[in-house]
Parts: structure tokens; C-alpha cells; sequence
């Protein structure tokens, strides 16, 4: 137990507490603290799987935490700023849809085997997700700096997020029925 409790994972544990300062700031139309806490956020999720990889402190609990520490964030924001106009509901719609199905499906084949399948991020999933977090800090940029010349870019790419999470879901679904066929009868 002494080892799930390190620096990436304490990094993570920042990132997962950032979630609701950043509503707060933005609740309180602090465009620039929620930008800064955003930026910052992102930064630990660099840093902690670095810091994890390069001195041998990964842990069964960090390979839990850091991607629902990436989905709480990328989800909250998403219906938070849907919610205030500064990202489109169709956006939020096909991310959070994929979000469930792949939940949904993880658990139904859990359920109905008994086994865990192993759940490793596609190379789709992983720019889905680069591309959801480079959307969202540009509205959040945006929101600061709404004078900024291309207003559009953070809508831009939240858009091809919606499609790469979408490309990504159909893969992970397609790999769970793959895993569910291939087991011994």
C-alpha cells in the first residue's frame, strides 16, 4: 500500500482536486484562474506518467486514477462549458455517449464472464483525448482572451475530437466483442 502513495499519484490526486476549482472559477467568471488551473492540470498529467515511467513508481493504483483523473476533467468541462455556451452540445453528446458505451460494455462483459479484460488506449484514443483537452483549454482561453483572432479554433478541434473519440469508441467496442468471441466456450 506504501507505494500507491507517491509523487505520480499525489500528482494525480492535484489534478483530480483542480476539477472543482476550475467550475468554481468559472462559476465566478474567473476566466484566467480557470485557464491557469486548466494549464496547470494538464501539466500534472505530463509530469506524473514521466515521473512514473522514469523511476519505476507505476502503480496498480495510478494506472486507475490518472485516466479517471483525464475523464473527470475532460467530462466536467465539457458539460460545464456546454452549459455556458462556449462549447457546442454535439461535442459533449458524442464524448460523453462513447464515455458510456465503453463503460457499459466494460461492465456488461465483466458481469457476464466474471474476467476483467485488459483496457489499453488505442493510438485513435489517445489523440481523441489530446485533441479533447487541447480543445477545451483553447475555449477556456477564449472565455480570457475573447478578442483572440481565430475564435473558432477551440470549436475546430473539439470537432475532430468528436470524431477520433467517435473512430475510437467503434474500436473499443470491436475489441471487447473481439475479446468476448475469442474466450474458450
Amino acid at each position: 500500500m506504501l507505494n500507491a502513495l507517491n509523487v505520480p499519484n499525489a500528482l494525480t490526486l492535484l489534478r483530480i482536486a483542480a476539477i472543482p476549482a476550475i467550475l468554481i472559477a468559472l462559476d465566478s467568471e474567473s476566466f484566467a484562474l480557470a485557464f491557469a488551473l486548466f494549464f496547470a492540470a494538464g501539466l500534472t498529467d505530463g509530469l506524473d506518467g514521466y515521473i512514473a515511467r522514469r523511476t519505476n513508481t507505476k502503480t496498480e493504483l495510478g494506472a486507475y486514477l490518472d485516466p479517471l483523473a483525464d475523464k473527470g476533467l475532460v467530462i466536467t468541462l465539457l458539460v460545464k462549458l456546454s452549459l455556458i455556451g462556449a462549447v457546442p452540445f454535439w461535442v459533449l453528446t458524442i464524448i460523453l455517449t462513447r464515455d458510456i458505451v465503453c463503460l457499459t460494455g466494460y461492465l456488461t462483459l465483466f458481469f457476464v464472464t466474471g474476467e476483467t479484460i485488459e483496457i489499453a488506449p488505442s493510438l485513435t484514443g489517445k489523440w481523441a483525448t489530446f485533441f479533447q483537452i487541447g480543445g477545451l483549454g483553447v475555449c477556456l482561453f477564449l472565455l480570457w482572451q475573447p478578442g483572440f483572432p481565430v475564435p473558432q479554433l477551440g470549436e475546430v478541434l473539439l470537432a475532430v475530437a468528436a470524431g477520433l473519440t467517435a473512430v475510437a469508441g467503434v474500436q473499443y467496442v470491436w475489441r471487447g466483442l473481439t475479446w468476448y468471441q475469442a474466450r474458450p466456450a
